[in-house]
């Protein structure tokens, strides 16, 4: 299939279809502010849609603009990031923000090699900054959109790899309009990738694309995009120590490095194999931790450990991993 024969076509549908079909009442739409925009896009790696609106509501309020985010700590951010997890995405939202007010005087650059200069900030985050809040003529590939490509143009191989992102590349670049509907163009195919060509029973019926595509005309709907290899998770076990206080709970900061960094947890030992005893098990990308929960009462953690008490049911805590409220759930569960 020739991209000169379906460019104009592919594009023309996609924007059609977005104009009437697709999402308009997100709370980061139906606005031209690339602060919205951007901040948006990156709660949206790794994260369902329903999952960051109130999570995007709620930074809105607390940071209305990039100005009010440059001058946060980073306990705050993390504070309302808690419980979306990939958390270096919070601490490079803080660095971008101060280094777009620093060097670039509070505006977004209007090109993407400035843009993907800047923390936590990408080719296809760039081209969505661009192209939603100026109309500029930049691509976009987030995993809606290879999904897409993938079956319309029948793209064998893992499209996360370097070899298969090329190639999609070069595809969004040639699908790209020139003019306005740019806008219209790259919601429409995040939104087709989210509402009809889903990861598993695809609306094929409805979409505006199904005459030209290559999947559903060859039977291959079901086999592209290829499933790339599973991430094979290192197990650890951890006792986690639940220091208690009357209503308080004893909390520490994390290492600056490793899981959960940024956040406060109660105190981890870190154990050579499971153990018999309930057990709370939470996963990450790489990491499946099988996490022990002891109370300790009427004895106070060591007199030189850092850390801070704080109300059990962590109101007042700053930002504190998914898995600590995981834990407190359990612990009141078994009691």
């Amino acid at each position: 299939m020739s991209i000169l024969n379906v460019s104009s076509d592919f594009s023309r549908l996609v924007v059609q279809w977005q104009l009437c079909c697709g999402r308009h009442d997100l709370p980061w739409q139906n606005t031209r502010d690339p602060y919205r925009i951007w901040l948006s896009e990156v709660m949206l790696q790794q994260t369902q849609v329903t999952t960051v609106i109130a999570y995007f509501n709620r930074f809105i309020q607390q940071f209305p603009t990039v100005h009010h985010l440059a001058r946060a700590t980073e306990s705050e951010v993390m504070r309302l990031w808690a419980g979306l997890g990939y958390y270096s995405r919070a601490k490079n939202l803080l660095a971008c923000a101060q280094k777009i007010c620093q060097d670039h005087g509070g505006f977004f650059p209007l090109k993407v090699s400035a843009l993907i200069g800047l923390p936590g900030i990408g080719r296809s985050t760039a081209g969505a900054i661009l192209s939603l809040s100026h109309f500029l003529a930049a691509p976009i590939l987030d995993g809606n959109v290879r999904r897409v490509f993938a079956r319309y143009f029948a793209i064998f191989g893992d499209t996360t790899s370097s070899k298969v992102q090329a190639q999609l590349w070069e595809l969004a670049e040639a699908l790209l309009p020139e003019d306005e509907s740019v806008a219209a163009y790259n919601q429409g195919l995040m939104d087709l990738g989210a509402q009809v060509c889903t990861r598993r029973n695809p609306s094929c019926n409805i979409c505006p694309l199904k005459v030209g595509c290559m999947a559903r005309t060859e039977g291959l709907v079901d086999r592209l995009p290829e499933p790339k290899l599973k991430t094979i998770r290192k197990e650890e076990y951890y006792q986690v120590l639940l220091y208690r206080c009357q209503s308080k709970i004893w909390l520490q900061p994390r290492p600056v490095r490793g899981v959960w960094s940024g956040l406060w947890m109660a105190p981890m030992l870190k154990l050579s194999c499971a153990q018999n005893q309930p057990v709370v098990i939470h996963e990450l990308t790489h990491r499946r931790y099988f996490l022990y929960p002891e109370w300790v009462v009427n004895q106070l953690p060591d007199s030189d450990s850092l850390g801070a008490w704080f109300d059990l049911d962590l109101k007042n805590a700053p930002g504190v991993p998914a898995c600590l409220q995981k834990i407190l759930h359990f612990v009141q569960v078994i009691k």
